[in-house]
């Protein structure tokens, strides 16, 4: 008689549901639609896996930041922050919405003005810009925040080549008590490198500085933070006004403003451990209007990224397998690998089922179908038992996945949009053969082989 394969017992240690040390169970909820559009009809339509991006809560959310800011202080300009999400359909429902662009790279200026946003509507940011870029920068009045001495010396000869004066912002770096220090970009504040840095252009006859840009990070917990650094981005220009003389008519304080995701590493649930956006923007709006006349006030350029799109997006996959570990644990296979989803390096996503499934719950793995061992899209789900077949909603997901995800092993799924009046639009469809292998060229000598 053969010997019974041994199974791991499930001890139940806590009643379903209750608070826990690992914060309220964060994977017991389902759904069988988003935005009124059931998720079997969009699996029929697009397959699976297949990301799903809200118009609705878009402009819902971008309403509501903006409301909340504009009240508070008149003079504030929102833009776009490409990197996070440069789908076209969706930076449209930006500019729509009044948004400004703002890029990191040639190819995100590129992408902008493709889409039509003038080059005087964009904000050029990033630690490298060629001389090719500025050229277009500086010809089209765009807002350039230079990084470093060597841009400021390549904006100098860019201008020069030119022959124009042109207006440039540089960006900073500072401790605002926020670990670790984004001290890779721009100048840093307390060692004199940006004072040095607008002495520097302000000496130039082909540069006008006259913007001071600052990003202290990403998925900030603390809007305290965001007041001391505008409260030093308020001292540094009227220093650079009092001693040399210069007008800064701009200060853009970038983005770090933070999802309702859940960090891996953390307890409580992303709605008792991340501070609401209003938080945030009581922090920069007092203090700018606690420390400057309504006669000071310069144009703020706000960068809004993650917080603006994150909960717009949803992932729908499928389980396409089931299996017990050799150590018990339950496992599961879905067909969305880390390729696409490159966030799950450091989120736990919310999940949730497209239909309600019975049973006990317990800690289970997902994951994805790429042959990889890192492959691994959920460490530690709290999951019933489920069968093959059931769909898994994962979001949020607007943010980063879709910029950051990468071709490998798998094809890229479809994207659509739910529009506001509840029809479904592809904003990009599904990765093909030729997408992958159009660059290539195979010389000549390597075409014939015999098997």
């Amino acid at each position: 008689m053969s010997k019974a394969i041994y199974v791991k017992p499930v001890i139940k240690k806590q009643e379903t549901g209750k608070m826990n040390k690992f914060g309220s169970v964060f994977h017991r909820n389902y759904r069988d639609s988003i935005d009124g559009v059931k998720i079997n009809d969009i699996v029929e339509r697009y397959g699976s896996p297949v990301f799903v991006i809200s118009e609705t809560e878009i402009r819902n959310k971008y309403r509501q930041i903006y409301r909340e800011f504009s009240s508070q202080y008149p003079h504030v300009q929102f833009t776009w922050s490409y990197k996070t999400n440069y789908l076209d359909a969706v930076c449209c429902v930006f500019h729509q919405e009044g948004e400004l662009a703002e890029v990191v790279s040639e190819f995100e200026y590129q992408k902008a003005r493709r889409l039509g946003v003038p080059g005087n509507k964009i904000v050029y940011n990033g630690p490298l810009k060629s001389k090719a870029s500025l050229k277009i920068a500086f010809e089209e009045d765009a807002i350039v925040n230079l990084d470093n001495f060597d841009e400021v010396l390549r904006a100098e000869e860019v201008a020069r080549s030119i022959g124009k004066q042109v207006h440039v912002g540089i960006r900073l770096n500072m401790d605002t008590g926020i670990y670790p220090q984004w001290s890779r970009f721009g100048f840093n504040l307390e060692n004199q490198s940006a004072y040095d840095a607008a002495r520097r252009i302000h000496m130039s006859k082909h540069l006008n500085l006259n913007g001071l840009h600052s990003h202290i990070g990403t998925f900030i917990l603390d809007p305290s933070a965001y007041a001391i650094q505008v409260k030093k981005m308020i001292d540094l220009r009227r220093t650079l006004e009092t001693e040399l003389s210069i007008s800064i008519d701009y200060l853009d304080f970038g983005g770090g403003f933070p999802s309702r995701n859940k960090l891996k590493g953390t307890y409580l649930p992303p709605e008792v451990a991340i501070p609401n956006i209003e938080e945030y923007i009581q922090a920069i709006t007092s203090t700018l209007t606690a420390n400057l006349l309504p006669e000071e006030y310069p144009t703020v350029y706000m960068e809004t990224g993650r917080a603006m799109i994150d909960e717009a997006g949803f992932l729908i996959t499928t389980i396409e397998g089931v299996k017990r570990m050799p150590n018990g644990v339950k496992s599961y296979i879905i067909d969305a690998g880390i390729n696409i989803l490159y966030t799950s390096n450091w989120y736990n996503f919310k999940v949730e089922l497209d239909r309600p499934v019975q049973g006990t719950y317990e800690n289970a793995i997902v994951y994805g179908p790429l042959c990889m061992n890192i492959d691994v899209v959920l460490e530690n789900a709290t999951l019933p038992p489920l069968p093959k077949g059931v769909r898994l909603i994962l979001s949020p997901m607007g943010a980063y996945n879709m910029t950051q995800w990468m071709q490998f092993i798998s094809y890229r799924p479809a994207i659509v949009m739910i529009m506001e009046d509840g029809t479904i639009e592809q904003i990009r469809r599904p990765e093909q053969l030729e997408d992958i292998v159009g660059p290539e060229f195979v010389p000549e000598k390597l075409r014939q082989f015999s098997l």
